[in-house]
């Protein structure tokens, strides 16, 4: 087995995990201020159509990008309404965010279906990001480095600033924190806002990066995988860094297997296989924990200010 080799797969396993790592990122800064966003996949598709056809219009990765975060947090902001305004269900609420993230972006992408656009590829000069060697460090889109600057930069913000101390309180307590003045809404539509634009940027990384043509449904799924990280992670960025990868190289060996030939398993289990494991690991988590729970105390519960 070659140098070469084993960089290819490094390589393929940073791009499957990059757009689960980014989505996974902002959905747990949201489930910390205690909103529970099952619409994941809906607002990467969003993401993943916007910056697709911006990308397609303009020839600008870069606005493509920017559009398709403003895109799914535009969408995010349909999901705070209903269920922070409104007090909707937040668990039917992102269930219906995801449905209407499939059909919208089905919609909007049936004009680019088939269209093709230069990948949004490494910013570094080529005698580094093509060496078989130094691609390993500088081969990636800046998407990639976008997102390991974000797990340091999300840690750091929940740990030791004042603001990410706010945002924990509100999470675990929310009542305690209105009633020392904090806005508790205000806090949560900031969440719910900047977990829609990292899904964005996560669906986006699809269609301009790792596939860059729009095919419907082109997520296939992956921000239940983000969904189920948060969890693995025990609402931790670093963990949730760990569990990325390895989701990521989860993926890789389906995709290797496949392209080897690989014929002992079908491809149908191959296929299947992320999702097993994100099971798996809901699993073993449920197991582990007996009792202690790391979940934040108000995910999901509406607030009431006057109750």
């Amino acid at each position: 087995m070659s140098i070469e080799f084993i960089i290819a797969v490094l390589v393929t396993v940073v791009g499957a995990a990059t757009p689960i790592l980014i989505a996974a990122l902002g959905e747990l800064v949201v489930e910390k201020s205690g909103v529970l966003n099952l619409g994941v996949e809906g607002m990467m598709l969003v993401g993943a159509v916007t910056g697709f056809a911006v990308t397609y219009s303009t020839g600008n990765p870069w606005l493509g990008m920017f559009a398709a975060m403003l895109a799914a947090m535009a969408v995010s902001m349909i999901f705070a309404f209903l269920t922070l305004t409104l007090n909707a269900n937040q668990v039917a609420t992102g269930l219906a965010l995801t449905i209407f993230g499939i059909g919208l972006s089905a919609l909007v992408g049936e004009g680019f279906v088939g269209k093709t656009i230069d990948i949004f590829g490494s910013v570094f000069p080529p005698f580094l990001s093509e060496d078989p060697v130094w691609r390993l460090v500088f081969g990636y889109s800046p998407v990639v480095y976008f997102s390991l600057i974000m797990v340091v930069a999300i840690a750091w913000f929940l740990q030791h600033t004042r603001a990410g101390l706010i945002l924990r309180a509100v999470g675990e307590n929310d009542h305690s924190a209105h009633s020392i003045g904090y806005s508790v809404i205000g806090v949560r539509y900031a969440a719910v806002a900047f977990g829609g634009g990292m899904a964005g940027i996560g669906g986006a990384f699809f269609s301009m990066v790792l596939i860059p043509l729009w095919t419907e449904q082109i997520t296939a799924g992956r921000g239940w995988i983000a969904l189920a990280l948060v969890v693995f992670s025990g609402w931790r960025p670093y963990r949730l860094l760990a569990g990325a990868y390895l989701f990521g190289g989860v993926m890789t060996l389906e995709l290797h297997a496949k392209a080897s030939g690989f014929s002992i398993i079908p491809p149908e289990i191959w296929a299947a296989m992320p999702y097993l494991a994100t099971i798996f690991v809901l699993a073993l988590i449920s197991i582990r924990r007996s009792g202690h729970s790391e979940t934040p105390a108000c995910l999901g519960r509406p607030f009431h200010p006057n109750s």
